[in-house]
């Protein structure tokens, strides 16, 4: 099991850095301004992508070395390690990203003046805006720590993982 998890979280995670930043052109302009709605569109596809690595890996498990039957259970295990071994390359990945480049260093106002915008839009009232607006300045204080960050960055990706490591131990499954 342990070559399977490290091959396929390894492919996963790879995956994932790899379409995360030959996507960066589509959702970041030369001027270094980033499109959030696009980001997230892209962000996601890229992780579902990537993390279909998990229903290859549990499926090759599968048919290599438990002839053909696995549980939910051993499936669950296997795609849980792919997803933890994706998830700290996508984390990783993100902090060496976050402290290299001017353009991420600009993330935390430019997504605040985004989600303003948003606030404005949905009818909020200027003093809720500014309330929230504080709230998150005081969140982007806590993220300077790096084990904020890396925690905040996992929780990006790890659900997503989770949802497919859950789907595909259904899927696969066979006694």
């Amino acid at each position: 099991m342990q070559k399977t998890v490290i091959t396929f979280g390894l492919i996963s995670g790879f995956t994932l850095a790899i379409l995360w930043y030959a996507t960066t052109s589509f959702w970041i302009d030369d001027n270094g301004r980033m499109d959030f709605s696009k980001g997230e569109l892209f962000g996601y596809i890229n992780m579902i992508v990537a993390l279909s690595m998990i229903f290859f890996g549990i499926r090759q498990y599968r048919e290599r070395h438990l002839g053909g039957k696995i549980t939910f259970g051993k499936a669950f295990k296997v795609g849980i390690l792919i997803t933890l071994i994706a998830s700290a390359i996508y984390v990783i990945g993100w902090m060496i990203y976050f402290h290299t480049s001017e353009v991420a260093q600009t993330f935390p106002v430019q997504y605040l003046d985004h989600m303003k915008v948003k606030w404005a839009a949905s009818g909020i009232s200027p003093e809720e805006i500014n309330q929230k607006a504080m709230g998150f300045e005081k969140n982007m204080e806590l993220y300077k720590n790096p084990i904020v960050m890396a925690g905040m960055t996992l929780m990006e990706i790890f659900p997503v993982g989770l949802l497919v490591t859950l789907i595909s131990a259904l899927i696969l499954k066979r006694r």
